[in-house]
């Protein structure tokens, strides 16, 4: 419940608010090649990060909504999502965020994570969550640093094999 920001790095790519051409595809790429490499996760992911991350673009109001990217010569080298449609009954829902294995290690999560944060914060957004599952100790320890607590754990399909899903909730 921690509101304080953590020390992030010295991240060297700029974070832009907003849609760019070619986001959706890239977003879904950046998914796509971690979890394949790190959970053996395939197609149906894919086609469901770019299905549901097209579905919350054709509704996206920017009253309630964010979408940054991170870019480094034009390229989307990151991203990260806040879907406010439910957020005062259920919460922000935190979504697609992922840095490119070239830009770890810089600090551009932190920048992305504490931007988003920051988002939920002015709008006066009670709390925010997350759907991950375990295993991906990096995020964790990233999520746990910004206050953010496990409040349920399931075994589950969702992202199209047997996983142990996580849910995370920082209360603001």
């Amino acid at each position: 419940m921690s509101s304080a920001r953590p020390e992030a790095g010295k991240a060297s790519e700029p974070v832009e608010r907003g849609y760019v051409p070619g986001a959706i595809g890239r977003i879904a790429e950046l998914h796509a090649l971690f979890y394949e490499r790190h959970a053996g996760f395939g197609l149906y992911f894919e086609s469901k990060v770019a299905s549901e991350l097209c579905e919350f673009l054709n509704r996206y109001d920017e009253k309630r909504d964010g979408i940054w990217l991170l870019r480094h010569s034009g390229l989307i080298q990151g991203s990260i999502v806040i879907d406010g449609i439910e957020a005062a009954t259920k919460g922000a829902h935190l979504r697609w965020f992922i840095v490119s294995g070239a830009s770890r290690g810089k600090g551009s999560g932190h920048l992305l994570l504490g931007t988003a944060l920051d988002f939920c914060r002015q709008r006066e957004f009670a709390s925010v969550y997350l759907w991950t599952f375990g295993g991906l100790q990096a995020a964790r320890h990233l999520y746990e640093k910004y206050g953010f607590r496990q409040t349920q754990q399931n075994h589950g399909s969702q992202w199209g094999r047997e996983v142990d899903e996580q849910r995370f909730e920082l209360r603001l």
